[in-house]
């Protein structure tokens, strides 16, 4: 297609409304390419855009089947992304670029050829809607690629919304070191910064305190209860994953972005 673009639409129902869900996929560097889900608000017009980075390795599995988008993925940006939609905010669900398709390193999400990726989903989306503020909006390792490409490319960026954060460094058999947002110097992102994160955070890399200890230098959003938990604590069906609480989180950050009062506390 026109500019290297393969694009898929379809009709897909979330409750009562339908939304638009449509599969993009962009040349970002040389011989690579950067899928995003792109889903629409009912009506067809956005007030905000925001592009969502999932969790974990970052690969969701984006594909078309049986003329319906499919994802692999039950990360709560994933699962939620209708919600912003709902908000009347156009939801950029990225997926890994085509040369990481095992997924992403801390050292890649925080690298240039990342940003260089999503320099081109910001640029699509900025084509398709002129007078769009886009938004950067990441969960646990995806906050990781939010600040990181938020800091780079400074005025691009309407916003940075950082959730169950990645604060502490640690280390694993299969991916070794991984630095997470350690170090990282909030200050140097130029656009404004949400953080949100859960009371009962069990991930041992993204406690509560971590997020405390910033909230005099940003806004944050303080989330209390929801669903009993049915996977582990760094996983995405957990406290970590605002499970049962997704509605509600989602409206926070919608109206943060939205510049409409937000919840701070949400029990």
């Amino acid at each position: 297609m026109r500019n290297g673009r393969l694009a898929f639409l379809l009709i897909m129902l979330f409750g009562i409304s339908a939304f638009a869900d449509e599969l993009v996929s962009l040349p970002s560097r040389d011989g690579v390419t950067q899928s995003y889900l792109l889903v629409l608000p009912a009506a067809g017009v956005a007030q905000k855009a925001a592009i969502l980075f999932s969790g974990g390795s970052g690969a969701i599995g984006l594909r078309v089947e049986a003329g319906q988008v499919k994802s692999s993925s039950n990360n709560f940006l994933v699962r939620s992304r209708a919600e912003f939609a709902r908000h009347g905010i156009a939801a950029a669900v990225v997926d890994a670029p085509s040369d990481q398709r095992l997924g992403m390193s801390d050292s890649f999400r925080s690298g240039i050829e990342h940003v260089k990726d999503i320099a081109a989903v910001v640029h699509d989306l900025k084509t398709r809607f002129p007078s769009l503020p886009v938004f950067l909006v990441g969960t646990s390792r995806g906050s990781i690629s939010a600040a990181y490409v938020g800091r780079a490319l400074g005025a691009d960026i309407a916003g940075v919304v950082l959730t169950s954060s990645v604060y502490l460094a640690s280390s694993n058999r299969r991916r070794g070191a991984q630095a997470g947002l350690s170090g990282f110097d909030f200050a140097g992102i130029k656009s404004p910064v949400l953080l949100v994160h859960h009371r009962d955070d069990g991930c041992s890399v993204t406690p509560y305190a971590e997020a405390m200890k910033l909230a005099s230098h940003f806004p944050l959003v303080s989330v209390a209860g929801g669903k009993p938990a049915v996977s582990a604590p760094c996983e995405a069906l957990s406290a970590h994953g605002f499970l049962g609480k997704e509605s509600e989180t989602v409206a926070a950050i919608a109206n943060w972005m939205l510049d409409k009062p937000f919840e701070k506390e949400i029990e």
